[in-house]
């Protein structure tokens, strides 16, 4: 049901990052990055609740898109950091309308006590599978 639940949601969402060239995936590896700070592949796999293949061939589409870039780290040059590129920037500051407005579509047909409440009850599924 959970599953289902997701598509469901992401299925208004998917249709307004198409406008933008992105996918429901992408645009949580760029929101992953809009922190302006630069990530690890593991850390990043993590935000974007991606396994790390899928992950790598996301990044590489999005470094040949210009939107972030890579950069090893100074300190260990085994690690490689993914950041967001300025182009990214402005079009995560574009994107950001279109996914409030989702969200509040989504919040208006659930009703927001019931959303709060969902959210809570997840939250605390997820901590007690930890």
């Amino acid at each position: 049901m959970l599953s289902e639940a997701e598509r469901a949601v992401n299925r208004g969402l998917s249709t307004a990052l198409q406008a933008e060239g992105m996918t429901v995936e992408q645009w949580r590896i760029l929101q992953a990055l809009s922190d302006g700070r630069g990530h690890s592949m593991g850390d990043l796999a993590e935000a974007a609740l991606m396994p790390h293949p899928t992950l790598t061939k996301a990044v590489d589409r999005l470094v040949d898109s210009a939107l972030v870039y890579r950069r090893q780290d100074p300190s260990d040059r085994r690690r490689v950091a993914v950041y967001l590129s300025d182009s990214g920037t402005r079009l995560v500051a574009r994107l950001e309308h279109a996914a409030t407005a989702h969200h509040r579509a989504v919040e208006a047909a659930f009703g927001a006590e019931r959303a709060e409440e969902l959210m809570r009850s997840l939250t605390s599924l997820i901590e007690a599978l930890r």
